[in-house]
């Protein structure tokens, strides 16, 4: 039974990453990029259909949803508290936490909610669905690679560095040549990648400086509230 269940979790991940890409391709072919407030708002939902899955074998749990809110909320204010200080942000560290210490589906829905909520104060534009996007991928696959019970730092550190370096910034240096009219060529891509490497690399370093400073109390703290209120 419970391997049937990761299968059609699998299938399910694969599927809505499929839509996601499918919806992207809409919004910068058919749309131009001028309906990301409609795009963002199909992507929040469709990120959230992993989570809310999750209900279909259990009985949903009120602490559960208002633990991950808040962590949504932590990463909003992180990124808000650090608006002074460019790409050095602790948002994808805070992320990647929450898919370890919760499951990978909450990571993925906390990091599109955290991208979502945060540009409503640093302004909206069609780099809003792929950052989403991006920080929902980082915390889905940390929740994925790592246990729980058996973090190591270095292997996290590690982690944190290359997700944000090789997943979320080639993912959103990609998304910035689609977002304006110019011709899409290898040697285009190239270019925007090599210009924003300074920007990822401060990114990364700083989210492996965040996951330094806050694995602890944040693994920690989760974890208490989740055995003293029995969630899993």
């Amino acid at each position: 039974m419970h391997s049937e269940i990761k299968k059609r979790k699998i299938y399910l991940m694969v599927l809505i990453l499929l839509a996601i890409c499918i919806l992207l391709m809409i919004s910068t072919t058919v749309w131009e990029n001028r309906k990301y407030y409609l795009t963002s708002f199909l992507m929040a939902i469709l990120m959230m259909v992993p989570f809310v899955w999750r209900f279909e074998h259990k009985k949903p749990n009120v602490r559960e949803l208002v633990l991950l809110a808040t962590m949504i909320a932590l990463a909003v204010v992180g990124r808000a508290a650090f608006s002074w200080f460019p790409q050095c942000k602790p948002v994808c560290a805070i992320i990647i936490l929450v898919g370890i210490a919760l499951n990978p589906e909450a990571g993925f829905i906390a990091g599109a909610a955290a991208a979502l909520i945060s540009n409503f104060f640093f302004g909206q534009g069609p780099w809003t669905p792929w950052q989403m996007l991006g920080t929902g991928l980082v915390g889905f696959i940390g929740g994925l690679l790592f246990n729980k019970k058996k973090v190591k730092l270095f292997p996290l550190l590690l982690y944190g560095f290359f997700s944000v370096l090789l997943i979320y910034g080639l993912l959103l240096d990609t998304a910035s040549l689609l977002m304006f009219p110019s011709e899409i060529s290898w040697e285009a891509l190239l270019a925007m990648y090599i210009s924003g490497i300074v920007f990822n690399l401060v990114h990364a370093i700083a989210t492996v400086l965040f996951l330094w400073l806050l694995k602890k109390a944040i693994l920690s703290k989760l974890d208490r509230l989740q055995q003293k209120y029995e969630l899993d």
